[in-house]
């Protein structure tokens, strides 16, 4: 497996939980090599590293959020306790504290699935802005015209209907993760 098959399996379990972008504590400590349990071991020994900015423990209702649509994460809903999530800062984080090779490796690996989902999510906010300056202008320009609809008017405003529709109505991407704020 490449570096990039590598990054976007790992994006695919980043998550948006409180309006963060999130890897739950089972998942980092598969990619790890360690056992959950050790890994939140670690975490705890180390507590003052991780403010609740950068780490924070799901609560009743987003646990079964994550088990009802995380097929992967479906023995969670035997755990005892609700699983701790960490952002990007504490992924960060977790590099210090769990000083192998090997996690050091994929520390950087999700940090680049991280910073790729962000990048990706900018592209997607610029593009709706341009959509949106280039409505105002065709709209402007129509309101300038004559009140007379030549063949040229009939055009634009068919482009402006037709931005109208892509801005109300996004394309459907294929989401990476899930929202519990729905």
């Amino acid at each position: 497996m490449n570096d990039i098959e590598v990054i976007n399996g790992i994006a695919k379990r980043i998550f948006t939980i409180r309006n963060q972008k999130v890897m739950i504590d089972r998942d980092l400590a598969e990619l790890y090599g360690v056992q959950t349990k050790r890994l939140n071991e670690a975490v705890k020994r180390n507590l003052k590293r991780f403010p609740e900015d950068f780490m924070f423990q799901l609560t009743d209702e987003e646990q079964q959020y994550v088990v009802a649509n995380c097929d992967h994460l479906e023995k969670l809903k035997y755990s005892y306790q609700n699983a701790y999530v960490f952002t990007e800062h504490g992924v960060t984080m977790l590099a210090s504290i769990l000083n192998s090779d090997k996690a050091i490796e994929i520390n950087v690996k999700v940090v680049r699935a991280f910073i790729q989902l962000r990048q990706y999510a900018i592209a997607q906010t610029s593009k709706t802005k341009e959509i949106e300056e280039l409505r105002k202008m065709l709209m402007l320009h129509i309101e300038n015209c004559d009140n007379k609809f030549s063949e040229q008017q009939k055009h634009i405003a068919a482009i402006v209907t037709a931005l109208n529709n892509l801005i109300e109505q996004p394309k459907e991407h294929k989401k990476i993760g899930f929202n519990t704020d729905n």
